[in-house]
């Protein structure tokens, strides 16, 4: 078994590897953090769109149908009730008023729903908490060795190459 940088468990590894791994690892984190952001936004932004395509559908229902659906359905009521022809308009524009007010209604739950989505928020809090947590975190303190200013020239040669 092996750490993630391809060193054997339990090995003593240096500074400079021990920074070059919590280095990747906090890039990795960070990618993963702006990917999880873009796919809320990208949920939020599907749902914006059903809401306009219903509020255009409403208003497209409304506009284009209002002629025929308020002749047809004001003889259609005459020809059964015998009222007056302009009641049985009235009553046809009322029903066409109806179907547009329930698409309305639609577009409105998922306007809602889209402006109540806190996906990019939530991203940004996780983002800062890891953040204060990487700020407040503290080294273990290592025992001194005197063969440390040997090795260190080999750790600084380490973390300028893995950060390259």
């Amino acid at each position: 078994m092996s750490a993630p940088d391809g060193s054997p468990v339990g090995a003593e590894r240096s500074i400079g590897q021990l920074f070059a791994s919590a280095t990747t690892e906090l890039s990795a984190l960070v990618h993963d953090e702006i990917a999880l952001a873009k796919a809320q936004l990208k949920q939020d932004v599907k749902r914006g769109a059903t809401s306009g395509g219903a509020f255009t559908g409403a208003g497209a229902v409304l506009v284009f149908s209002l002629p025929m659906l308020n002749f047809a359905l004001a003889y259609g009521i005459r020809t059964w009730s015998d009222w007056n022809l302009a009641i049985c308009f009235l009553l046809s524009f009322a029903a066409n008023v109806l179907v547009a007010a329930v698409l309305a209604l639609i577009g409105m739950s998922f306007a809602k729903k889209a402006k109540k989505s806190q996906g990019p928020q939530k991203v940004a809090a996780s983002m800062k908490e890891t953040a204060g947590v990487l700020q407040k975190a503290k080294p273990h303190p290592r025992p001194e060795h005197p063969a440390i200013e040997d090795r260190a020239p080999a750790a600084i040669e380490a973390v300028a190459r893995s950060s390259s």
